[in-house]
């Protein structure tokens, strides 16, 4: 993981808009086994099933009246604790992990994040490489999407959006069993020489885990009687 001369601004994606930062075997295989070895121990009411994907939500469950904080497990927390180190979020310590698992042919719609979060997102890619595509609303009224670049997102790597990339351009992953690395991915030249441009990479199950924080958030506490 990181050592003390890490500086994520040698990181930033510079054929990107503001704000990407992109950094390659940001954790070791052996974090990545013991992450999806801990993952995937965790009881099955942890998982949420939706129709093209399932995930477990980590430190509580976002909503618009804020989040219930709950104990984060001290295996994930260290991966908190090493972003919090990289200072992205204004001193506020990342409290919420999403962790998707996208099977080959799964993806997700162009969406935002959303203002339940601080507007910064980290994610950490682990298992499996997946390609990242930005879109550009051009129409509010008809909803009309331009694509404008994508990243290239490996395996044991760290992606950080801010600014535009957080706030206006959408982002998605298509329903593809394989990914052909044309010239659309913009972070190439940062990411392993085993990435070659023109090459067609076959999918395998990702998972991501999302890092974030959430500004609005209660400690729930359970009160056994009442004194008077």
């Amino acid at each position: 993981m990181l050592n003390d001369s890490f500086i994520i601004e040698n990181y930033r994606v510079t054929h990107a808009e503001p704000t990407a930062y992109y950094v390659s075997e940001f954790i070791s295989q052996e974090d990545e086994k013991y992450i999806l070895s801990n993952i995937y121990a965790s009881p099955k009411p942890k998982w949420t099933q939706l129709s093209n994907r399932r995930l477990q939500n980590w430190g509580g469950i976002p909503h618009n009246k804020g989040m219930i904080a709950e104990e984060i497990p001290q295996w994930l927390q260290k991966y908190l604790n090493s972003i919090h180190s990289l200072n992205l979020m204004s001193g506020n310590k990342p409290n919420h992990v999403l962790v998707n698992e996208y099977l080959p042919g799964q993806g997700i719609l162009p969406h935002l994040d959303g203002s339940l979060f601080y507007p910064t997102i980290t994610t950490i890619s682990v298992a499996s490489h997946t390609v990242l595509k930005f879109l550009e609303p051009i129409s509010t009224e008809n909803a009309v999407l331009n694509p404008v670049f994508s990243f290239l997102l490996e395996p044991r790597s760290l992606l950080v959006l801010k600014d535009k990339l957080f706030d206006y351009y959408l982002h998605s992953i298509e329903e593809t069993k394989e990914d052909i690395l044309d010239d659309s991915i913009v972070n190439l030249n940062m990411c392993s020489n085993k990435y070659v441009k023109g090459v067609t990479v076959p999918r395998e199950t990702r998972v991501s885990l999302t890092i974030r924080h959430v500004p609005k958030t209660t400690s729930f506490k359970i009160n056994i009687g009442n004194k008077r």
